[in-house]
């Protein structure tokens, strides 16, 4: 059975992109910690981040430097944080955070913002987007 980030690579969920090439799809969390809380994710699917082979898993993080890139364009922060966790959804995924200090990156205080305030961003990552 496909996982729910396969749906939504595939459209058969809806999500705000905000970066995609051939190899990777980037969109915003639906339950951020942060406002531009980013995922990224393999087109390929595979539940654990350290499966993916060598060469792959370097073109993911590249790919993830470029939506990080266009990420701090459009929120300022200080820094983007990275997170690996990958317990909730079984398909391997990276967290892009901006981040103002390092409580930003706690998970267990999620955030709510409006549709038009989640689509507007992630409109513009895309639009900066470098990839």
């Amino acid at each position: 059975m496909a996982s729910l980030f396969t749906k939504i690579i595939n459209g058969e969920i809806p999500s705000y992109k905000c970066a995609e090439n051939e190899k990777f799809y980037a969109f915003l969390d639906i339950n951020p910690v942060q406002l531009g809380h980013t995922l990224i994710v393999p087109k390929k699917e595979t539940d654990y981040i350290f499966d993916i082979n060598d060469e792959d898993l370097g073109e993911m993080m590249v790919f993830a430097k470029k939506v990080a890139q266009s990420l701090k364009k459009v929120v300022p922060c200080v820094k983007v944080g990275v997170a690996v966790i990958g317990l909730e959804v079984h398909h391997a995924h990276i967290h892009l955070v901006p981040m103002q200090k390092e409580g930003d990156l706690d998970f267990r205080n999620k955030k709510t913002f409006p549709e038009e305030v989640m689509k507007k961003t992630a409109e513009e990552i895309l639009a900066n987007f470098q990839g």
